[in-house]
C-alpha cells in the first residue's frame, strides 16, 4: 500500500519508518528542507533507540523515502497521514490546529484518486470532521474519507510500542475507510494485537482520556509521596502495595519531580479546555495540572533545604535534564522549572545528560555542560539526580562523594537509598516520599 506521511516530527517519522517495515511504500513529507536532506542522508534528527537502523534498512529496501513535495507524495497515495504538531495555543489552552488544517488544504489540492486522510496528530473532538469539511470545500470533486488514528508511543520505546502495541485505535465513518485502515495494520492483526475500530469522536477522546488518566496516576503518587514524607511512610512500599492490586496496576506509580514531555502537559491542558467549551469542567484533570506544577515547586524547596536554605554561592551538579531517559526531548521537563530556580537563587549549575545538550543549551542558559557525573561533582556542594538515565543507576558513590566539597545528594528519582548513600560517603541524602534519610 502506498502511504504519504505529512510531518517528520517524532510521531510522523516513527510511524512512517514502522509502516515501511510492515512492507508498505511510504513517503515522508516535511516543509523543512534541511530536515529532509538530513533524513535522505541517513541521519535521524531525533534520538530514539533503534530508529536510525530501522530507517536505513527500509530506505535500502526501497520502501521509504523523503521529500518536501507534498503534491507528488499525496498523488496516488491510498492513505495520507497527518502527523504535524498541535502545540498548546497561547492564552487559552486549546490545541493549535493551524498545521493540521494547512496540511488538509494542501492534501485537498493533491488528491487524485480515492484516499483515506488519517489524522495521527493529537487533536480535539470534532477535528476530523473539520478536516473533512476543509478538504471537501477546497476540492469538491475529491473522493476521500477521513479517519482518526491516535498514537500511543512512549519516547524511548516507540518502535516496540508501534510494533507490539497494547491496542491500535481507528475511528472511521464507513466500512470502506475501515477496510483501508485494516489493510494498513494487517501485520498487527495477523499477530493478534487488538485493533479497536470506532467512531471519529470516540477515537479522538480515547487519546485524551488515556493521557489524562496516566498523568493522574503520576500526580496521585507524587501527592502521596509528599504525605509519606510528613508521616514517615515509604512511597516505594506504598506504590508496591497498591500496584499489586490488579485493578490499579504498578505502572506510572513511581514518585518523582512531576510529569513533563510532549504529551501529558499539552493533552491535559487541551482536555481541560474541551471540558470548559462543553460547559462540563474536567475537575480532576484541572487539579492534576495544578498539583503537577506544585510538585515541581516542592522539589525546588527540597533542594533549597539541602543547601541550608539558600542556593546562593553553591555549586550544584544536576544529573539528567530531559523529561525522561532514552530521549533528547526537553519539552515541559521538570528541569525547566528546577534548574532556572537554582540559577535564579545564585547557584552555579553543572549539567550532565547523555542526550539533552542539543536542546538544553538554548533552554537552560547559564549552566555548564559536563561530560560525566564525576567531573560535574568536583568541588560541588550538592548532586541532584533529576532524570533516571541508566548511566546514573550504578554510580561509584564513594568516588563521587570524594570529589565534592560537601557530599550531599537529593535523589528525585529514588534510584538509591539512604543506607547506600551513607555507605558511599554522603553526609546528606534525601529522596522523594521516603522516610529514610541521611544527615537530616
Amino acid at each position: 500500500m502506498r502511504i504519504a506521511m505529512i510531518g517528520t516530527g517524532y510521531v510522523g517519522l516513527v510511524s512512517g519508518v514502522c509502516f515501511s517495515d510492515f512492507g508498505h511504500d511510504v513517503i515522508c513529507v516535511d516543509q523543512n528542507a534541511d530536515k529532509i536532506d538530513q533524513l535522505s542522508a541517513g541521519k535521524v534528527p531525533i534520538y530514539e533507540p533503534g530508529l536510525q537502523d530501522l530507517m536505513l534498512k527500509n530506505v535500502e529496501a526501497g520502501r521509504l523515502s523523503f521529500t518536501t513535495d507534498l503534491a507528488s507524495a499525496v498523488a496516488g497515495a491510498e492513505a495520507v497521514f497527518i502527523a504535524v504538531g498541535t502545540p498548546t495555543r497561547r492564552g487559552d489552552g486549546h490545541a493549535d490546529l493551524t498545521y493540521v488544517m494547512a496540511a488538509a488544504e494542501e492534501i485537498a489540492a493533491a488528491i487524485t484518486d480515492y484516499t483515506v486522510v488519517v489524522t495521527k496528530s493529537t487533536v480535539p473532538l470534532g477535528t476530523n470532521r473539520s478536516v473533512k469539511q476543509t478538504i471537501a470545500k477546497a476540492n469538491p470533486a475529491a473522493e476521500f474519507d477521513v479517519a482518526s488514528n491516535p498514537e500511543f508511543l512512549r519516547e524511548g520505546a516507540a518502535i516496540d510500542d508501534f510494533m507490539k502495541p497494547d491496542r491500535v485505535v481507528v475511528g472511521v465513518q464507513n466500512s470502506r475507510a475501515a477496510e483501508v485502515m485494516g489493510e494498513i495494520y494487517r501485520p498487527l492483526y495477523l499477530r493478534d494485537f487488538p485493533i479497536l475500530t470506532t467512531d471519529l469522536e470516540s477515537a479522538e477522546m480515547i487519546k485524551y482520556a488515556a493521557n489524562a488518566f496516566l498523568a493522574t496516576k503520576i500526580t496521585f503518587i507524587n501527592e502521596i509521596a509528599g504525605l509519606c514524607e510528613r508521616s514517615g511512610a515509604d512511597v516505594k512500599e506504598v506504590s508496591r502495595g497498591i500496584g499489586l492490586d490488579g485493578r490499579i496496576g504498578n505502572k506510572f506509580l513511581h514518585a518523582g519531580p512531576g510529569y513533563g514531555g510532549s504529551c501529558f502537559p499539552k493533552d491535559t491542558a487541551a482536555l481541560a479546555r474541551i471540558g470548559q467549551d462543553h460547559a462540563y469542567p474536567m475537575q480532576i484533570t484541572e487539579t492534576v495540572i495544578r498539583v503537577n506544577e506544585e510538585v515541581k515547586q516542592r522539589m525546588v524547596e527540597k533542594l533549597r533545604d539541602a543547601c541550608d536554605g539558600s542556593f546562593n554561592g553553591k555549586t550544584i551538579a544536576v544529573l539528567g535534564v530531559t523529561f525522561k531517559p532514552n530521549t533528547d526531548d526537553m519539552r515541559d521537563a521538570p528541569s525547566l522549572t528546577i534548574v532556572p530556580a537554582l540559577i535564579g537563587g545564585g547557584a552555579k549549575v553543572r549539567v550532565v545528560d547523555p542526550q539533552g545538550r542539543a536542546e538544553g543549551e538554548a533552554l537552560l542558559p547559564g549552566v555548564k555542560w559536563m561530560e560525566d557525573p564525576y567531573h560535574a561533582a568536583r568541588n560541588a556542594d550538592l548532586v541532584v539526580l533529576l532524570t533516571e538515565w541508566n548511566e546514573f543507576r550504578a554510580l561509584d558513590l564513594k568516588a563521587l562523594a570524594r570529589k565534592m566539597t560537601s557530599p550531599r545528594m537529593v535523589d528525585l528519582r529514588n534510584i538509591y537509598n539512604a543506607k547506600t548513600a551513607k555507605r558511599g560517603g554522603f553526609e546528606y541524602y534525601t529522596a522523594v516520599g521516603r522516610a529514610e534519610r541521611v544527615g537530616i
